[in-house]
Formats: C-alpha cells, structure tokens, sequence
C-alpha cells in the first residue's frame, strides 16, 4: 500500500499519551487508500508499525460498539491461529488498549481514535490479474468464515441496521418510488418492472435465516480484494481487514457479493452493457478457493444457496443504485447525473447473466463440494 505524507491530527500528542506512546514515536505516514476512515502509520522508537485510524462516525454511528465487534472478532480468530501454531501478529488485526483499559480513545474534539498492529512486508490488490489470485482470495475469505464458524454470530452488535435485508430494500425502493423526489420515476419503468418481477428473490435468504434453515453467522460484509494483505515474497493472503462491517448475517452474503463483484467482466460503472457479464470461469474459481477453507464449516442448506446468493447480491446493489437515482444521489457519490443509473443497470446486467447461467453455478458449486 503507498503511504503519502500528510498532517498529522491536532491532537496526536494526547492520542498517544493516552496509549502510553507519547515520546515514542519517531515517524508517521498516511494511508491513502481507504474512502472512510483516516488512518495513518506511526513508527515507534524500537522500530515497532502501528495503524492508527480515526473511526468515521458519520458513517459508523456507533463507533464502541463497531470496537466491540472488531475486538471480539480478532481475539476468536488469534486463539484459532495460535491453536493451528500460525503469528497471530500477521495473521489477524489485534486491537491495542488505552493505559486505563478501554479499546479506542475519544480525543478532546470528541473523536475516536484506535491503534491495530501493522501487518508489515505486506500488500493488497486492487484488481484480480489472474485467477490464481482470486482463487487465493476465496481461500482467505473462505478461511475467515472457518474460523469464525463457532463464534455466536447472533451476539454481535448490529452496527447498520437491515444491512443486507434484501426485502427491506425492495420496501426502500418501493417507498422511493412512491416519493419520486427527484421526478424520475417515469424515466426508469423498466428498472423498476425488472426489481418487481424479482419480489420474491428478495425474500428467500431473510426468510431461511428467520426459519432458522440457515445459521446466523458472523460476516464481513465487505468482501473485496483489497481487504485482504497479501505476503510479498509468497504472493499468499496473510490477513483479512477492515473490520468495521462485521456483523451477524449470512455466510451468503460475503461469498455473493465477492461474486458480484470480482466475477464481472467490466467496471461497475460500465456503459456499453455488451461488456457486462460474469465470468463462469471466475465463479468455479472462487467457488474453488472458497469451499477449500469454508467448505466444511457450512450446511447443506448453505452450499445449496451459494449460486443463488451471487445473484441476491447483485439485485440488491443495482436495488440500492435505482433507490438513490430515484431519490435524487443522496448516498453514493455520483460524477454525473446518470451514474447511478449506469451503475443499476450493470447490476441488473449482470443479474440477468446468472440468471442464465444458475444451472451451471449450480453443478458447479455441487461438483466442488463433493471433491472436498
């Protein structure tokens, strides 16, 4: 990752005497990849790298209880490691404490502020250059929902409420519809007819999960290449980051929107929709990696819904693009008035694809399963 000099916060100096640093550090650096939170790298005075973030609390509302899921997550994960003789030190994100005990420190202009272990010699992708990297990424991602696999997903803090509820989606954008705010309804019909004719799509995972068919697990959320560090001498994944949407949910929904969105032959944005598809080979790959490490950790029920997800996933993203355009781009950035209908319509390009293809994910993902 490229550090790029920046400025440091004003109140660096009572950051760092509330972690018992102070004096200690003698170089700092910023991160610039991340789109959320402010993170920089501070070098101590034995050599030792942290990462020292400001939590966004315009989008992470309730930063202690983000801490508290993070902090909960990383020290199952360090026990699994530890227990298999792996580093925990590169293998997971480990939360440092303030002098008096507390797991992030809230500065005198009321922000929060927490340090994690750097994970040093190490690097992230911001494309898939082959498959054998995104087969890697499935085993890492695949790996992370194994460890996790006897952590009581259900007793962690819902951060975003309704996150991947696909129906309370449908519902949002029913009720945008309605609204019409930004007075473009009539120029979307067949946007919207695709959404209504897929109604009951939006219910099936919601529905398995309530039934109890389905386990309440703990997920990611966020399962893109670039939340994974990669060792740079082996090129193999060392440690999954960016913790902040960790939450109890669905196994599908990491594994579907990994699919959504590092399967797809184009930009999220693409306009020639001629380019959008999915690539069936990127699907068996990642199915592949994925099932490797996870495979025996999920039900039946769970490896029977893996294609399905791919699919639910990508309805509800191009769902969330076509609310915003209707209410007028209020929550995704946008650089020009249709981009986020550019961007509803390579989701729903795509759903169309595997609508097409479902059989084939399905054998697929079956074939897979049973070589394990």
């Amino acid at each position: 990752m490229a550090l790029i000099t920046d400025k440091l916060p004003a109140t660096i100096d009572e950051i760092l005497e509330a972690y018992g640093l102070k004096g200690r550090m003698t170089d700092w650096a910023m991160i610039h990849t991340g789109h959320i939170n402010r993170t920089y790298v501070i070098t101590l005075d034995n050599g030792e790298k942290r990462l020292l973030q400001l939590i966004n609390t315009a989008v992470f509302k309730k930063p202690l209880e983000v801490m508290d899921n993070a902090m909960r997550v990383t020290d199952h994960i360090r026990n699994k490691i530890v227990e298999a003789g792996g580093d925990p030190s590169r293998e997971t994100l480990s939360v440092y404490f303030t002098t008096d005990g507390k797991n992030c420190f809230t500065d005198s202009d009321g922000e929060y502020w927490r340090f994690y272990n750097f994970v040093d010699k190490a690097f992230s992708y911001d494309s898939i250059e082959n498959e054998e990297i995104f087969f890697r990424a499935g085993a890492a991602f695949g790996n992370f929902q194994s460890q996790l696999a006897d952590f009581p997903g259900e007793t962690l803090h819902e951060t975003i409420a309704s996150f991947h509820d696909t129906y309370q989606r449908f519902l949002n954008l029913k009720a945008a519809i309605e609204k019409n705010a930004a007075g473009r309804k009539d120029e979307v019909k067949a946007e919207i007819d695709f959404v209504l004719e897929r109604e009951a799509d939006t219910k099936v995972i919601v529905d398995l999960i309530a039934k109890g068919d389905i386990p309440v697990r703990v997920t990611h959320n966020d399962t893109k290449l670039n939340n994974i560090m990669f060792d740079s001498e082996t090129k193999m994944p060392v440690c999954i980051v960016d913790l902040d949407t960790v939450m109890p949910g669905s196994a599908l929904y990491d594994f579907g929107d990994a699919i959504r969105y590092g399967a797809s032959t184009a930009a999220e944005d693409e306009k020639d929709l001629s380019k959008v598809s999915m690539d069936i080979n990127l699907y068996k790959t990642y199915v592949e990696g994925y099932l490797s490490t996870a495979g025996k950790s999920l039900t039946k029920a769970e490896i029977d819904n893996l294609p399905f997800s791919a699919k639910l996933l990508t309805l509800e993203c191009g769902i969330r693009f076509l609310t915003d355009y209707l209410d007028g781009d209020v929550y995704f950035g946008t650089a020009y008035p249709e981009h986020n209908l550019d961007r509803c319509h390579t989701q729903f390009k795509l759903v169309y694809d595997m609508e097409q293809k479902m059989d084939e994910m399905m054998r697929i993902t079956q074939e897979v399963y049973n070589s394990l």
